[in-house]
């Protein structure tokens, strides 16, 4: 199985990165969406229900199968005989950071579950704040990866 896995190095390493710029575009954008849907949109209406959708789709159709990919490949690195120390520090701040940006997609979720449900409180501001979560937990996994510290 090790030299099956170290024969698809190449490709799983790609796809793994593929994954990930898809999975970092739907967590950038939907908390803009949400933003938006927040501040300009409310919770009843025919834009209300454009942005329902458009949240959905980015979600289910994006962003979920993005995730599930990046972790399959992933783990088929981390399984990779050579390619991780984990007797460093840089690859436990990476599972951490992968770990935040897993939690923050499903906070992502539930908060699409609030404006489908027409329960949604946090203002525009919330989801701007939120929006930086990613950038930082990108900015840890980089760096943990780049500089292996």
């Amino acid at each position: 199985m090790t030299d099956l896995l170290f024969s698809l190095y190449p490709w799983t390493k790609s796809l793994h990165v593929i994954s990930v710029i898809a999975w970092m575009a739907g967590l950038f954008y939907l908390p803009r969406l949400f933003v938006y849907h927040a501040e300009k949109v409310g919770q009843s209406g025919e834009t209300h229900e454009l942005f329902q959708t458009m949240e959905l789709k980015l979600l289910r159709v994006i962003m979920n199968p993005a995730m599930i990919a990046t972790w399959v490949f992933g783990l088929m690195l981390v399984f990779t005989p050579g390619v991780v120390d984990w007797d460093s520090f840089w690859p436990w701040v990476k599972a951490a950071c992968v770990l935040g940006m897993t939690w923050f997609h499903h906070w992502l979720g539930l908060r699409r579950k609030d404006f489908l449900a027409g329960i949604n409180t946090r203002e525009g501001r919330t989801y701007r704040l939120m929006n930086e979560v990613p950038t930082i937990l990108m900015v840890g996994i980089v760096v943990s990866v780049i500089v292996k510290f």
